[in-house]
């Protein structure tokens, strides 16, 4: 007899035991009411949530949560932009207010437009500081609960199995340290609701379905292209395996399941029509990212090592296996390895599973790099990713986050096995009257695994200190709108540090971005290349040229001036004294206000 496409898919729960069969075993109990069972759930992942990020909540003016400040920064500054998008009506793909005057091509990076949105209220109430922080820690109870909702409604009959569920896949190591400068990646709150619609469309009714999925795609789209792009991968690779393992069920639920991603896709093209030709095609456009795949790839290591923020983790057992502190996205440990393959051994009749573990193998596989590795050096035979280096769109991927598909492959795995195990555990005290030996072991198994990954704080660095000229607003009096106020080293972190304090108030130059190469390149780099006197004034702060300057270098300065379209240059009056020489130097005497010196030009 061939299963029904929803039961194989995995989209209906499994039955709760008979209210008789549970009679005849024990005596009947009153049980909370699902409300009350939600509501617990949300409020254990918000705790988890402040307890990762709470060191950043004590100063969040003072401090930036992580371990990549710049990456901070860039997200406190998207939140800005998108708070001052908002509230004067502009283009929320597309910016001048940094890499003045030719501006940002938001869709080419992470413009967060939606969050920003949604977070503007707090940012302009409160700042940009707190929406990021405010933003991070939702996102993990957010995703958290997103899991746990989606889990418990179509997947698995047990609250409790949800509940770990959704615990992993928000706390796993790889949304920690993601949390350490990377919002759009940890924001997976819609994406257990798109994999619900996509498995659904093989219910039928096409049109509502499709539209539904069509809006969360887009919606994501603002959010993430990349956590979107993960999910597809996934969810795509688990439909071969499905479709292949039930062809007869697979013929019968495509007809439905295409309508509904045909119309799918088309309310999706038609809602982000403009956005993606703006990433594609509008200005500022690029392709590919700076650097090659490896660079930021994971070692087969780092699936069996604990990560840094992981009770059993250090520093030093990440050491070699991951690009950087945020792209911790596997760092299991062998504990949790072996207990997935024992998972899939166990439930290997079970087609969802079997599927879900492909997925996650083959996930796992992209994830480190184009070649194999042995400790913490590559090899040199070929590994899967070397076949999509050059695609288009994947070539854009950070290869070290493909464990995020593995990540959620675990955590619905964990939660389909507590889920069988709670059933076996009622079926052998109906039979034995015992009411504690399998559960037992089941909690035993499940703390020795799981505990050694228990997050730890995120750790804070100091912020280097805006000036109080910025954050008073005394710099109003300097700069007309649509105009730069240039900060003095002319670096991308400090123009957008003090902007994103400025509530992006101002233009700034440079900035920190993905950008083309050049106008005649559309290949992806970091940044712009400085202006002149740019990097002359950051050679005089690191101390690698003198304070004196030529006649050639102050025309160049005022031409550098006009370019960036300045009001106002500001050097803080704790910067070195070589700086102010050259300033003065440069563009003549300056003015002392607050704690910074300013040099105001002639509006143009």
């Amino acid at each position: 007899m061939t299963e029904p496409a929803s039961t194989i898919t995995g989209i209906d729960p499994r039955p709760a035991p008979e209210a008789d069969d549970e009679a005849a075993a024990e005596p009947i109990r009153r049980r909370w009411p699902t409300w009350r069972v939600d509501i617990s759930a949300l409020a254990v992942y918000i705790i988890g949530a402040l307890w990762v990020t709470g060191h950043g909540w004590v100063d969040p003016n003072g401090r930036t949560l992580g371990f990549r400040a710049g990456d901070v920064q860039f997200g406190e500054w998207m939140l800005a932009n998108m708070a001052h998008a908002v509230s004067h009506l502009e283009n929320p793909f597309y910016t001048h207010l940094q890499n003045a005057p030719v501006g940002v091509n938001l869709m080419t990076n992470v413009g967060l437009q939606l969050p920003g949105i949604v977070l503007t209220p707090v940012t302009l109430l409160f700042g940009p500081a707190i929406a990021y922080l405010t933003l991070i820690t939702a996102n993990l109870f957010g995703t958290a609960y997103a899991w746990y909702f989606v889990l418990s409604r179509r997947f698995v009959a047990s609250r409790v199995a949800a509940f770990l569920g959704g615990l992993f896949c928000a706390f796993a190591p790889a949304l920690v340290s993601h949390s350490s400068g990377h919002p759009h990646i940890t924001a997976q709150w819609l994406i257990p609701f798109i994999v619900w619609q996509v498995l659904a469309l093989a219910e039928g009714r096409s049109l509502r379905r499709g539209i539904v999925l069509g809006v969360l795609i887009t919606a994501q789209v603002l959010i993430s292209e990349e956590a979107l792009l993960m999910t597809a991968v996934g969810v795509v690779i688990a439909l071969v395996v499905y479709a292949a393992s039930r062809p007869r069920a697979a013929r019968e639920a495509i007809r439905p399941f295409a309508a509904g991603l045909g119309i799918a896709a088309v309310v999706a093209a038609v809602l982000c029509a403009y956005p993606l030709w703006m990433q594609f095609f509008g200005p500022q456009h690029r392709f590919g990212a700076p650097g090659t795949p490896d660079m930021y790839a994971l070692k087969i290591g780092s699936f069996f090592a604990y990560a840094q923020q992981s009770l059993a983790g250090s520093p030093a057992t990440v050491k070699g296996l991951t690009p950087n502190g945020s792209e911790q996205a596997a760092f299991f440990g062998w504990p949790l390895i072996v207990l997935a393959l024992t998972i899939v051994v166990w439930l290997r009749r079970d087609v969802m599973v079997r599927a879900l573990a492909v997925a996650g193998a083959v996930a796992a596989s992209l994830a480190i790099g184009t070649t194999l590795t042995h400790g913490t050096q590559r090899l040199s035979f070929p590994a899967p990713y070397d076949l999509l280096k050059n695609v288009p769109i994947f070539e854009d991927v950070v290869v070290a986050r493909f464990a995020l598909i593995t990540t959620a492959v675990i955590g619905i795995l964990l939660a389909i096995a507590v889920d069988r195990f709670l059933t076996l555990d009622r079926a052998a005290r109906h039979a034995i009257g015992s009411r504690t030996s399998l559960r037992l072991i089941g909690v035993g198994v499940l703390v020795a695994v799981l505990l050694p990954l228990a997050p730890l704080p995120l750790p804070v660095a100091t912020r280097n200190k805006v000036p109080d000229f910025i954050t008073s607003g005394a710099w109003q009096a300097y700069v007309a709108p649509g105009h730069t106020l240039v900060p003095v080293p002319v670096t991308g972190g400090m123009s957008i540090t003090w902007a994103a304090a400025a509530k992006a108030g101002f233009d700034v130059p440079e900035g920190y971005f993905l950008g083309p190469t050049s106008p005649t390149d559309a290949t992806g780099r970091w940044g712009v290349v400085p202006r002149p006197t740019a990097a002359l004034l950051t050679a005089v702060a690191n101390g690698t040229a003198p304070p004196t300057v030529t006649d050639a270098q102050r025309a160049q300065a005022a031409a550098d001036a006009a370019y960036w379209k300045a009001d106002a240059l500001v050097l803080p009056k704790r910067a070195r004294s070589e700086l102010l020489t050259v300033m003065t130097n440069l563009y003549g005497q300056p003015q002392s206000v607050d704690d910074v010196w300013v040099w105001e030009l002639a509006r143009r």
